[in-house]
């Protein structure tokens, strides 16, 4: 039964949790907030201390012999890789007078199309002065070597019409020479001969003619296309405003932190897998979760709050260990202090049906370092706990952080509430809690939750989990009813929760 439906529960189990994932995101903005911040003073400080060079700006109009409204803009792309090479950032530096390499010289200046027309070249220099020089020289160099470019494409087309109509122009002479020479001949073939040479003659003169033409028209549209290309917007330094320039780079810094924050914080829970939802952590320590304590704040009311929840839980806590039959404890994890408080405030609670003995296993000295108040309980080491009198009525307050010595538990309480500080162990380190408290027939009759999400509304009652960690439990069902019987399964305790605000949820 047990393990058709844990595979049932890990068949209906969904990869990744969305609402877990962004739970564990929102309980670490603290991370991706300070991310954020530091991109945004990082921005702002770039934009002062590397501030942007001197620039100026041209705009050139560009006229293309394949010109069509639908163009996408192909035309103005190619001139745009155009005056990215080395040879138009050769002839600027040429016209400059400057000895810098074009390799280096094309890191400082680029171009975009604005248009199917319209080319702004953008150019840096050390000073306002060489940067509308550079622009300036770029510009006619652009534009010497668009002009040549429809002069050479003019004049190669032009040249062969030329040599076409040269050509026809000589296989025409040869077709007068033999009309000349068949002239003077007589009957019906030399007729025919004639009549086909003059047909001859007359096709040639037309291809003649027709080429002649052709090679006039390609360089009739040369000027148009000349004048065409032309700078249109002369170049002129582009003014920067500090504040607008700093305010800009740190809003970009803010938002790439931010962005690089979320991923860290996302990636880190995915990978550090560490349950934060009521019923995650219920389902991984296989008990419910009978009670919830908002973590400290420094705020007044929310102080306020959290003393009246603490109150709360001291009242459920002290009428559970009223009503066991066997020593009770309270293990922690992640929540050393809030535990030992908790202890202290249910062992008064608890003080006035008799003498109290708190009995510190805690690592560190959240108990035994703490100086004592009149009418505290008496706190006493682990390894003073076997010389107290039955009497006496006994507290365990122990530890199942990694580390832990599991065998030393039991004799801290036979039945324990596990004190868990959400988002604090992983999902595996709490399976091994709840293995091994079985192993040392250590019952868990519910468990607190320290510092849960303030939005998690999930349920973290397990109506149906008496098999998860069972093995403990049943043996020591087992030996009590001496039968080997399993006890009924105990009704569920609902989940008691104490949120922020004034309004309680169960």
């Amino acid at each position: 039964m047990t393990t058709s439906t844990t595979a049932e529960s890990s068949a209906t189990a969904p990869l990744l949790d969305l609402q877990a994932l962004v739970v564990a995101v929102r309980r670490r903005r603290r991370l991706w907030f300070s991310m954020a911040v530091l991109g945004l003073f990082a921005g702002a400080a770039m934009a002062v201390l590397l501030p942007a060079p001197p620039t100026a700006v041209a705009t050139v109009l560009v006229a293309h012999q394949q010109d069509q409204p639908n163009d996408p803009g192909t035309l103005i792309r190619t001139d745009v890789g155009l005056l990215q090479t080395t040879r138009i950032a050769g002839q600027a530096l040429r016209s400059l007078g400057s000895t810098e390499k074009p390799e280096d010289f094309l890191r400082d200046y680029g171009g975009v199309g604005l248009t199917n027309n319209l080319l702004r070249i953008t150019v840096t220099g050390d000073s306002d002065a060489q940067a509308s020089a550079r622009a300036k020289a770029l510009a006619d160099a652009f534009v010497a070597d668009h002009v040549k470019r429809i002069e050479d494409t003019a004049n190669a087309e032009a040249k062969a019409l030329l040599d076409q109509r040269s050509r026809l122009q000589a296989e025409l002479a040869q077709v007068n020479k033999a009309i000349g020479d068949g002239s003077s001949g007589s009957g019906p073939k030399a007729s025919a001969d004639l009549e086909s040479l003059f047909a001859n003659r007359a096709a040639l003169t037309s291809r003649i003619t027709d080429f002649g033409q052709r090679a006039a028209e390609a360089r009739v549209g040369t000027p148009q296309l000349i004048a065409g290309t032309q700078v249109v917007d002369a170049p002129r330094v582009v003014r920067q405003s500090l504040p607008k320039t700093a305010a800009t780079d740190a809003a970009i810094g803010f938002v790439l932190g931010l962005v690089l924050g979320l991923s860290v914080s996302a990636v880190g829970a995915v990978v550090a897998d560490r349950p934060v939802l009521r019923r995650e952590i219920a389902a991984n320590l296989g008990a419910s979760v009978i009670a919830e304590l908002p973590r400290r704040s420094a705020r007044r009311w929310r102080r306020r709050r959290v003393r009246a929840a603490r109150e709360r839980l001291t009242t459920s806590l002290a009428r559970t260990v009223r009503g066991s039959t066997e020593p009770v404890s309270l293990l922690e994890l992640g929540c050393a202090r809030g535990t030992s408080e908790i202890a202290l405030d249910l062992a008064r609670a608890m003080a006035a049906e008799g003498p109290v003995v708190v009995v510190d296993a805690l690592p560190g000295t959240h108990l035994s370092g703490r100086r004592p108040r009149p009418g505290d309980p008496t706190v006493v080491g682990g390894e003073r706990a076997a010389a107290l009198s039955d009497q006496e009525l006994t507290l365990g307050v122990g530890s199942v952080a990694p580390g832990t010595a599991w065998t030393d538990l039991k004799h801290l309480g036979s039945r324990t509430v596990l004190v868990v500080r959400a988002g604090h162990g992983s999902a595996a380190w709490l399976h091994t809690v709840a293995r091994q408290l079985a192993d040392q027939s250590v019952e868990v009759i519910g468990v607190v939750l320290i510092d849960p999400d303030p939005r998690d509304r999930t349920d973290g009652t397990l109506w149906d989990g008496l098999h998860t960690a069972l093995r403990g439990r049943g043996e020591r069902t087992a030996r009590q009813s001496g039968t080997g019987r399993r006890r009924a399964e105990r009704l569920p305790i609902r989940a008691a929760r104490v949120p922020d605000s004034d309004q309680e949820v169960r």
